[in-house]
Parts: C-alpha cells; sequence; structure tokens
C-alpha cells in the first residue's frame, strides 16, 4: 500500500506514524507494527524524492546544459 501513495500522503501518514509512537501509549507490538510502517514510509519518501531530484537534474541537461549541482538545504 505504501508504494501507492504519494510523497504528500507518505509525509502526513508518517506525522500520524510519529504521533501515535511519541504517545508512548502503545502496547508492544503495535509500537513494532507503527515502526516498521513509518520506516517503510521514510523509505517510500527518500525514493520519490531521488526520482524527483533525477527528472530534475535529466531537465537541466537537456534544457541548457546548465550545470547540476547536489542540493543542500542551508
Amino acid at each position: 500500500m505504501t508504494q501507492e501513495l504519494s510523497f504528500e500522503e507518505a509525509i502526513q501518514r508518517l506525522e500520524q506514524v510519529v504521533r501515535e509512537l511519541e504517545s508512548g501509549d502503545l502496547p508492544l507490538e503495535r509500537g513494532l507494527e507503527l515502526f516498521q510502517e513509518g520506516v517503510a514510509l521514510a523509505r517510500h519518501c527518500t525514493a520519490l524524492l531521488d526520482r524527483a531530484e533525477a527528472r530534475i537534474e535529466q531537465l537541466l541537461e537537456r534544457d541548457g546544459g546548465v550545470e547540476t549541482l547536489p542540493f543542500e538545504p542551508e
């Protein structure tokens, strides 16, 4: 199911998972399930971001030979 989520949907669900985990009122098994889901969501978001970055670099290279530099947030 994770693979079907958009980036925005996955981030929203990941935020919900984090809130639930941070509440501390979970049985161990439920906490493990949520942790596993959170890891899958984080990996999905990373993959989507990697694909978006590759597309941007391709567009820049194709549409003007602009030098591409890795994005580094401030």
